[in-house]
């Protein structure tokens, strides 16, 4: 059967190969590219000390001539392409590579050109097959070839890329070693190191169909074949008569996508194809799992574990404008020592600010520099940093759990005792700081915050538009929050609320308190449990965003959290720590955000309760 013909203005595509010792690679490139790019010809000559393998489409008299320079090297001149024709140009550019092997597969011990099995020309293998002669074919290709056509009943290897034909053929039955074996593949090239690979390894009776699959669809056709080859340019596959098919490659995992899988919701050219799709859920998952590896990584070990120097924010504020800078400092922070102001400025300790940009994957600055004169005088707005020198930081529960990922959200489940923010003795080993790492180079915008002590949602926005339209919602009270209490002794009702006001200035140990003259704050309470061991689990529905609301609500009506260890039994309070990390743990939890998403729509998220909550 002769290869089907179109009009003169037809695409002749040829594919050969020869194993043959070349030299002088280098000199062979220029020339066969040079004579390609005359003829206008497109495709790709792989060269190497083992042969040249070839594939190239053009015009039939171009590409006939380009045949006809390469059999004038002696070594070439029995080169037998094969032919097919398109109606277009399948291939982009004209390619000449230096390759290390024509075809790999990695055993140097296979030399084609110095021996191969014997050959089985497609006709004969069409005899045998007609006779019904006892004989096992063996599919020599990956398995996206051999899923859209192949022999029937062949033998299928499973393999992804002809490196892995040497342990598949491991696998293979003992009792196939005497019995006739004829392998095929494309156009016959990896059968040129398979069939020796074979006889190495044990198999006496190994065969090689002459010019693999394309070879026999031009002289038999399609007998005994189920399905169509693929081809290793732009037509993707050809069926027995050698004309292109409606098979397409997936663009994204480069499977082969048959034209009945091309009518599946799950084929959209250039985003996905039966073989590689997921479903929206399925791509939040992985997403999901990828970013918690991330977080993982980040906070394990802990980053503030390791000595370092952290940078403490000074901000001029309008009230210390016109101070000098030891005047400054006193100010803003009366409890240390002027004398030790001094000694902090002596040694550099007090330094201008750096740009925030400078500060991304910034490394711990070693140069020494000058002093800062304590007299200079300051300016509203001027920043400044306070160094501290080889800081370990105290340890912090850094079990992030992410809740929810999209384009425009991030959900977290924070864990106590965490801070969010740096402060205090706490500067790396913060929230803000491993999601900084866990996101690079995304710097997520935290819209809201939670107390160190405080477990549960935390919500994140990617983008600053974003950002600034949950933050309003924030501001407006329009998102609703509820919390998890576990209290120390049993509220008397199911229902109950407090709406004592709350100061509007925090005391010098940074508490606030019930003040008639502070803020307006309401809070709603619902008992859920009442446990025998005197306390009570309560779920608390702010109705105004105080700073510390929840807890002096509580404490206020007699009902402290347990673990709290600044609102106390009693009406007592205790020293305020950050975070408090204490023998017993806050049981205070964020429980559920209510709240407009960025496309307007209501959205809601959930945080596990903890243990002891359960």
């Amino acid at each position: 059967m002769s290869p089907t013909t179109s009009s003169p203005s037809a695409i002749l595509n040829i594919s050969c190969y020869k194993f043959v010792q070349l030299d002088d690679l280098p000199t062979r490139r220029s020339s066969i590219r040079r004579r390609a790019v005359e003829l206008n010809l497109r495709g790709t000559v792989l060269l190497s000390a083992e042969g040249i393998n070839i594939f190239v489409a053009g015009p039939s008299d171009a590409v006939h001539a380009f045949v006809d320079f390469l059999r004038q090297d002696p070594l070439l001149a029995d080169l037998a392409p094969k032919e097919s024709y398109s109606d277009y140009q399948p291939f982009n550019r004209m390619l000449v590579k230096l390759k290390k092997e024509i075809i790999s597969f990695g055993m140097p011990d296979v030399a084609p050109a110095v021996h191969t099995s014997p050959k089985l020309a497609a006709r004969e293998l069409k005899r045998w097959l007609d006779e019904g002669r006892p004989l096992h074919l063996l599919d020599t290709r990956n398995d996206y070839e051999v899923s859209i056509g192949t022999f029937r009943n062949a033998i299928r290897l499973n393999i992804d890329h002809f490196r892995e034909f040497p342990a598949a053929i491991a696998q293979l039955p003992e009792t196939l070693r005497d019995e006739p074996i004829v392998m095929f593949c494309t156009g016959g090239i990896r059968c040129e190191k398979a069939g020796p690979f074979m006889e190495q390894a044990g198999f006496r009776n190994v065969y090689q169909l002459d010019g693999g699959i394309l070879k026999y669809f031009e002289e038999v056709g399609g007998d005994h074949y189920d399905g169509e080859c693929f081809v290793f340019d732009q037509r993707v596959a050809v069926d027995p008569r050698l004309n292109e098919t409606g098979t397409t490659q997936c663009y994204i995992c480069q499977a082969v996508v048959t034209p009945e899988q091309q009518q599946t919701p799950q084929y959209v050219p250039g985003q996905s194809c039966p073989g590689c799709y997921r479903s929206p859920a399925e791509l939040r998952a992985e997403r999901q799992t990828r970013r918690a590896e991330q977080i993982r990584r980040a906070s394990s070990p802990l980053p503030g574990s390791q000595p370092a120097t952290n940078r403490r924010p000074l901000n001029v504020p309008q009230r210390c404008a016109g101070l000098s800078l030891i005047d400054f400092l006193c100010d803003l922070h009366p409890q240390i020592d002027r004398l030790e102001w001094q000694r902090r400025i002596a040694e550099s300790l007090i330094v201008p600010a750096e740009p925030r940009r400078a500060r991304r994957g910034r490394r711990e600055r070693t140069t020494e520099t000058l002093p800062l004169d304590p007299q200079r005088l300051v300016r509203e707005g001027e920043r400044f940093d306070q160094l501290e020198t080889q800081q370990i930081e105290p340890e912090v529960n850094a079990t992030i759990q992410l809740l929810y990922e999209d384009d425009e959200l991030i959900v977290l489940n924070k864990p106590a005792p965490l801070p969010v923010h740096p402060c205090g003795r706490f500067n790396r080993n913060t929230l803000r700081h491993i999601l900084n790492l866990a996101f690079f180079p995304e710097r997520p915008h935290i819209v809201h915050r939670l107390d160190a002590a405080t477990s549960g949602v935390l919500l994140l926005c990617r983008r600053k538009r974003t950002a600034r339209l949950i933050a309003a919602q924030f501001e407006r009270r329009e998102v609703h929050k509820t919390y998890l209490a576990r209290v120390n002794g049993q509220p008397q009702a199911d229902v109950f609320s407090c709406s004592l006001p709350i100061a509007r200035e925090a005391s010098d140990d940074g508490l606030r308190f019930p003040d008639a003259d502070g803020h307006e704050a309401s809070t709603e309470f619902h008992t859920l449990t009442r446990f025998p061991d005197g306390t009570a689990l309560v779920r608390a529905i702010p109705l105004s965003g105080r700073t510390q609301q929840i807890r002096v609500h509580l404490w206020s009506l007699g009902l402290p959290i347990l673990g709290d260890s600044v609102w106390l039994p009693e009406n007592q309070t205790g020293p305020n720590m950050t975070p408090e990390i204490t023998a017993v743990p806050l049981h205070l939890h964020a429980a559920s955000l209510q709240l407009t998403g960025p496309l307007g729509n209501p959205i809601e998220f959930h945080a596990p309760a903890p243990a002891w909550a359960r």
